[in-house]
């Protein structure tokens, strides 16, 4: 599994439209509305670099709107959201 983050500058009449387009994808996991230097986040978990690039160069990338980009690869995940949530199935 390969993850990554797309920090994306938007035009600011479509951030809503863009945000809907992008989380459709496969391999998109999360899209968030940020304040500060750009608009949205995007985390991808793809299946290999690969996926990554594609969804990146030539489907992100695409919407109409987006007017800069950066992608940050992630090396190592560090996360209790994911053991916490793990646990407690069924805790309800």
């Amino acid at each position: 599994m390969n993850n990554a983050i797309v920090l994306l500058k938007v035009s600011k009449y479509r951030i809503n439209e863009v945000a809907e387009t992008i989380v459709d994808l496969d391999g998109v996991s999360e899209v968030y509305s940020v304040a500060g230097q750009y608009d949205l986040a995007v985390v991808i978990r793809a299946s290999g670099d690969s996926q990554v690039a594609s969804l990146v160069t030539e489907q992100i990338l695409k919407a109409e709107g987006i007017l800069s980009s950066e992608t940050l690869i992630a090396f190592r995940a560090y996360s209790r959201y994911d053991l916490e949530h793990i646990f407690s199935i069924g805790m309800d």
